[in-house]
C-alpha cells in the first residue's frame, strides 16, 4: 500500500493526466452528459422524512394502523373567524366554496356548514339517518341566525371538527383521496387548484381564510425546499467565488474553480437521479455542500501551482508537481471528509443512509474532478503573470501568521488555560441541550402557512394527528358499553392535557346517537345507559350514507379495532415523552393488557420517535468517524500518542459547538444532528495537513521538534486560513434559509470550523512542543505507512 501512494505512483498519475488531456476531457464531458440525462429521474419527496428503519417497532405499529384505517394524514382544514360570516351574503359564499371543493376529483369528501348533517331518528323501521342541516340553496338573514344558533348550541358532536367556540371559528374539513396524499398529484391540486381558488375567494368576499392540515403543510414546505435549493447553490457560488477572487485576485483562477465545482454540482444532481433517491431536506443541501467543500481543493491545487511558477517559472514542471505533491494530501483530506459523511451509511435510517451515500460519493468524485480538470485547463493557458502571484506574499496575512507563531512560542500556558475554561463551560452547556422531534419546528416562521398553523393551535388545540389504536381482541368488542365507557374516560383524560385537542372517536357518535334518540336535545349528548343501549344501538345501522360512513371512520369492519384521533400542538420530543409517561399508567389501568392492546401512533409521533433514534445513531456514527480517523492516524504515524494529540484539537471544537447549542437553546434535531459529523470530517483535514508537513520538517531538521513545529506552522497557517475562511462563509450561506434547522446547521458548522482552525493552529503545535520528549521518537516518523506530502525531489518534466 505504501508503494501505491508513493511519489512514483503520483508521478505516474501526473504523466497519465498531462499526456492524455484530450481523452480525459472527453471522458469528463461524456460522464457529465450521462449524469445530466439522469436528472430526469430526480424527484422531490412527497412524504415526511421517516427516520426509523422499516422494521422498527414504531414503524410496524404505524403500518398496522394504516392497514386498518388507511392514510391518516389526508385532512386539509379551511377556517375563518370572520365576525360577519353569518350575514347571508358571506354565508352563501362560504357554502358555495364548500360545494366547489367537493367537485374536485382529488377530494374524497368534505364536512362543513354547506353539507352538515344532523343525526335524526326515524321509525318503521327504527333507524338513524343523517339528514342535511341546510336544505335551501340561498339562505336569508333569519335562517342564517337560526343555523348559527343550532350549530354552536345544539351540535356538540361537531365541536372541534366544524366549529370552535373560542372565537366562533368555523372550518371546512376537506378529506383528500388517500391515493394522492403521498404523490405528485397532491402538489398539483394544492398549488394549482386549491390555492388559486382560495385566493380568489378571499379577494371576492373580503373574508380572511386560514388553511392548514398535513397535506397542505407538506406541500408548501416542500415547495420552499425546492425554491431554496437554487438560492443555496447560487449563494454558495457567489460567496465562495468572491472570497476566492479576494485571495487570488485572478479572474482566470476564479473561473476555473467555479467551472470545477459547477460540474461537481451537476454530478451531484446526476447521482441523485442515477440512484433514484428522492430530494429531501437532507439531500437538498448536498449541491451547495459540494461547492463549499470543493473550493478548498481548488485553493490547494491552484495555490501550489502558483507557488511553483513563482519558484522556477517552468509550467510543465509546476503542473506535474501540483499533482505529485498535492495529489496525495488532497486525496487524504477528501477521504477523511467523505468518511465523516459515510458514517451515516451504517445507520438503518433510509433518509440518513441515502444522504451519507450521495455525499461521500460526490466528495470523492469532486476530488477526481479537481485533480484532473485544474492541471489540464492550466496546461492550455499561459503561465500566471506577476500580478497573479502577489497574493503569495501578502503583508496582512504575514501579520496573522506571525501572531499565531508568537502566541504558540510565548503563551502556551494561556492557550491551555483558555482551552480548559472553554471546555468546562461547554460541558455545562451540553447538559442543557434538549432533543426536539417536532415536524413543524424547522419550518419558516414567517411563512403564511406557519402563521395559519399557530391560528389552528389556538382555535383547535393542534393540527398534527396523534392516533390511538384500541384492539379489543374480539369481534364487535368496540361497541360493547364497557369498552365505550373506557374510551370515554380516556377521552376525558386526553382532554385534560393542554397540548392535545378534544379527541374524536366512535364514543362521540354513540353520544350523538343518544342525543338523536331524544329528538336532538343537546343535554342527552352522553353515553347511553345499559338499558338505553338495547333500544338505541339498533338505530346505529342507519348511520351510513354511502361513501361518507361515519361509523367506519372510527371502527374497522370487524368491530374489533377502534381509533381515537387527537390533534396535538407543536411540541418537542421531551415534552411528548413527558405526556406519554403521565398517560400510559392511566391508560393501562383503563384498558387491562390481558383484554386490550392500546398503541399510540401517527406521523408526528413516528417523526418524534425517529429523532430519538437519530440521536442514538449520532453517537454511533460520530464514534465510528473518530475511530476511522484514529486508525488513519495510526496507519500514518504509527504512534498512539500522536493519535491522542491529533484528536484533541478536533474533538474540542465539537464540544464547544455542543455547549453553544445548549446555551443558545438550539435543540438536537434531524437538521442540526449533521453538524458534528460534517464538521469533524472537514476539520481533521487541517490536522492531517499540519502533521504531514510537521513530519517532513522533522526529517529535514534531524528530528528536532522546536525547529520543526514553527516552519510547519508558518507554512500551513496560510492554507488553513484560506480554506477555513472559505468554509466559514460558504456554510454561512445556509443561514439565508427560511428553515430554522438549516440556519442552525450553517451557523454551527461555520463556528465549529472556525474553532477547529484556531485549535489546530494554536493547541496542536502547543501540545507537540509541551510533549516534546514523549513524541520525539525518531522511528515514529522515519518510515510512515503513508507519505502525505511528497519529499522535495526533482521530478522529470513532462512533454506537453
Amino acid at each position: 500500500m505504501s508503494k501505491m501512494f508513493s511519489f512514483g505512483f503520483w508521478n505516474t498519475i501526473a504523466r497519465i493526466i498531462l499526456r492524455n488531456r484530450i481523452i480525459i476531457l472527453g471522458l469528463i464531458l461524456a460522464f457529465t452528459i450521462f449524469l445530466g440525462f439522469q436528472w430526469q429521474n430526480m424527484r422531490f419527496s412527497f412524504t415526511e422524512a421517516n427516520l426509523l428503519p422499516d422494521d422498527h417497532e414504531v414503524n410496524q405499529e404505524y403500518q398496522k394502523f394504516l392497514d386498518r384505517f388507511g392514510e391518516e394524514g389526508n385532512l386539509i382544514v379551511i377556517a375563518t373567524n370572520d365576525k360577519d360570516l353569518f350575514i347571508p351574503k358571506k354565508l352563501n359564499a362560504w357554502n358555495e366554496l364548500g360545494k366547489k371543493l367537493e367537485t374536485f376529483p382529488q377530494v374524497e369528501y368534505s364536512i362543513g356548514i354547506q353539507n352538515l348533517k344532523k343525526l335524526q331518528k326515524f321509525e318503521n323501521p327504527n333507524r338513524f339517518e343523517l339528514v342535511p342541516l341546510i336544505k335551501e340553496e340561498k339562505i336569508n338573514a333569519i335562517q342564517a341566525e337560526e343555523y348559527r344558533e343550532e350549530i354552536f348550541e345544539k351540535l356538540p358532536f361537531y365541536e372541534g371538527l366544524v366549529y370552535s367556540k373560542k372565537s366562533n371559528t368555523v372550518q371546512t374539513a376537506v378529506y383528500l383521496d388517500r391515493e394522492i396524499v403521498n404523490s405528485k398529484e397532491r402538489k398539483i391540486f394544492v398549488m394549482e387548484q386549491l390555492q388559486p381558488l382560495l385566493d380568489e375567494f378571499e379577494l371576492a368576499n373580503d373574508i380572511d381564510l386560514h388553511v392548514s392540515g398535513m397535506p397542505y403543510i407538506r406541500t408548501l414546505n416542500s415547495q420552499n425546499i425546492i425554491d431554496e435549493i437554487q438560492w443555496f447553490v447560487l449563494g454558495a457560488l457567489f460567496v465562495t467565488s468572491l472570497i476566492f477572487f479576494f485571495f487570488f485576485r485572478s479572474f482566470r483562477a476564479t473561473l476555473i474553480s467555479m467551472v470545477t465545482v459547477i460540474i461537481g454540482v451537476m454530478w451531484a444532481f446526476g447521482f441523485l437521479g442515477l440512484l433514484h433517491y428522492e430530494i429531501t431536506v437532507l439531500t437538498a443541501i448536498i449541491p451547495p455542500l459540494i461547492i463549499v467543500i470543493g473550493i478548498p481543493n481548488c485553493i490547494f491545487l491552484i495555490n501550489k501551482y502558483q507557488q511553483e511558477i513563482k519558484k522556477h517559472g517552468n509550467q510543465a514542471k509546476s503542473l506535474q508537481r501540483v499533482i505529485t505533491k498535492i495529489g496525495n494530501a488532497t486525496l487524504m483530506t477528501n477521504i477523511t471528509t467523505a468518511s465523516g459523511f459515510a458514517t451515516f451509511i451504517i445507520t438503518e435510517s433510509t433518509l440518513l443512509k441515502e444522504f451519507g451515500i450521495v455525499a461521500s460519493i460526490n466528495i470523492v468524485a469532486l476530488f477526481i474532478l479537481s485533480i484532473l480538470l485544474i492541471p489540464i485547463i492550466y496546461s492550455y493557458l499561459a503561465p500566471p503573470k506577476e500580478r497573479h502571484l502577489k497574493h503569495l506574499g501578502r503583508t496582512w496575512l504575514e501579520g496573522f501568521v506571525n501572531w499565531i507563531e508568537q502566541t504558540v512560542r510565548q503563551r502556551r500556558i494561556t492557550i491551555y488555560i483558555v482551552a480548559l475554561l472553554v471546555l468546562i463551560t461547554s460541558i455545562i452547556g451540553i447538559y442543557t441541550i434538549k432533543v426536539s422531534g417536532s415536524l413543524l419546528e424547522d419550518m419558516p416562521k414567517e411563512a403564511a402557512f406557519f402563521k395559519d398553523i399557530e391560528f389552528f393551535e389556538d382555535e383547535f388545540d393542534g393540527i398534527m394527528p396523534l392516533e390511538i389504536l384500541i384492539d379489543t381482541k374480539r369481534e364487535e368488542g368496540v361497541l360493547k358499553l364497557s369498552t365505550l365507557k373506557r374510551m370515554r374516560d380516556l377521552e376525558n383524560l386526553l382532554a385534560d392535557v393542554p397540548e392535545l385537542s378534544k379527541p374524536l372517536s366512535v364514543v362521540d357518535l354513540v353520544k350523538y346517537s343518544k342525543q338523536a334518540y331524544y329528538n336532538g336535545n343537546p343535554k342527552y349528548y352522553q353515553l347511553p345507559t345499559s338499558q338505553e343501549k338495547n333500544f338505541i344501538f339498533p338505530y346505529l345501522k342507519g348511520m351510513s350514507d354511502g361513501k361518507n360512513n361515519q361509523l367506519n371512520a372510527y371502527v374497522d369492519s370487524t368491530g374489533q379495532y377502534a381509533r381515537m384521533t387527537v390533534f396535538m400542538k407543536d411540541i418537542g420530543t421531551e415534552e411528548m415523552e413527558r405526556i406519554e409517561d403521565n398517560l400510559w399508567p392511566q391508560i393501562n389501568k383503563l384498558f387491562p393488557q390481558e383484554r386490550y392492546d392500546v398503541t399510540m401512533t401517527g406521523k408526528a409521533l413516528v417523526f418524534q420517535k425517529g429523532t430519538t433514534y437519530l440521536v442514538q445513531n449520532l453517537v454511533l456514527s460520530l464514534s465510528l468517524a473518530i475511530l476511522l480517523i484514529a486508525i488513519f492516524m495510526a496507519w500514518m504515524f504509527r504512534s498512539f500518542k500522536m493519535i491522542i494529540i491529533s484528536l484533541i484539537p478536533n474533538l474540542l471544537p465539537l464540544i464547544i459547538t455542543a455547549g453553544m447549542m445548549g446555551f443558545l437553546g438550539i435543540p438536537i434535531k434531524p437538521s442540526t444532528i449533521l453538524v458534528f459529523s460534517i464538521a469533524f470530517g472537514i476539520s481533521v483535514d487541517d490536522t492531517i495537513h499540519f502533521l504531514a508537513k510537521y513530519r517532513q520538517e522533522l526529517k529535514y531538521h534531524n528530528w528536532k521538534i522546536k525547529k520543526s513545529v514553527y516552519p510547519a506552522l508558518r507554512e500551513t497557517t496560510v492554507s488553513m486560513f484560506y480554506t477555513s475562511i472559505v468554509l466559514f462563509f460558504g456554510f454561512s450561506v445556509f443561514m439565508i434559509s427560511s428553515f430554522g434547522g438549516t440556519v442552525a446547521l450553517g451557523g454551527l458548522v461555520s463556528a465549529t470550523l472556525l474553532f477547529a482552525m484556531l485549535s489546530n493552529l494554536l493547541l496542536l503545535p502547543s501540545l507537540l512542543l509541551s510533549l516534546e520528549k514523549s513524541v520525539s521518537n525518531k522511528e515514529t516518523f522515519k518510515k510512515p505507512h503513508l507519505d502525505i506530502i511528497a519529499e522535495e525531489e526533482e521530478e522529470e518534466s513532462i512533454d506537453k
